[in-house]
């Protein structure tokens, strides 16, 4: 059994999450969706909170082959310890690849086993990030064409600055 491993923040899970996850579903027996645990790293969502956002989105579209987990320590001890031969990036831009690519020699040298693998996101979502729904949402922005529907209200719930005090912000700005 092949098992790919698609690390990333995922915080938030948006569409271009998804279509890559999905899209390695349909290449990988198995694909460990993998949640890092970064204490140094400021996440708007715990690790736990992002997981069950990955959860209920891969539920939702039927993955069965695919596993949410956490991620302590180096990806690549993590991927030997479950014999993952792959790791699954995807890319938006030519902006990615020099960071990915970084980060593939390295996992390489760590563990000259693993491969990585890098997927085209789809045209319709390359211009999105964790970060571009984060800064729409903080401003009040409708966010529902970039992130998946069945976690949209908990995104909203955390990120979405109610009108009155954007106006109040934009005041003081």
């Amino acid at each position: 059994m092949k098992t790919a491993i698609c690390p990333g923040s995922f915080d938030p899970v948006t569409l271009g999450h998804l279509d890559i996850i999905s899209r390695a579903s349909k290449i990988f027996d198995r694909v460990v969706v993998a949640v890092p645990v970064n204490p140094d790293k400021c996440f708007s969502f715990s690790v736990e909170e992002r997981m069950d956002m990955l959860q209920k989105v891969c539920a939702a579209q039927g993955l069965e082959n695919v596993v949410v987990d956490r991620v302590e320590g180096l990806l690549a001890d993590y991927a030997r310890e479950r014999s993952a031969a792959v790791i699954i990036k995807g890319l938006r831009a030519l902006t990615d690849f020099e960071y990915e690519f970084q980060q593939a020699l390295t996992n390489k040298k760590l563990n000259p086993a693993l491969e990585t693998m890098f997927l085209s996101t789809s045209a319709e979502h390359m211009f999105l990030s964790s970060s571009m729904v984060k800064q729409v949402a903080g401003f009040g922005g409708d966010i529902s064409h970039f992130v998946p529907a069945c976690i949209l209200e908990v995104i909203k719930g955390r990120l979405c600055q109610p009108a009155a005090e954007q106006r109040e912000g934009d005041a003081l700005a």
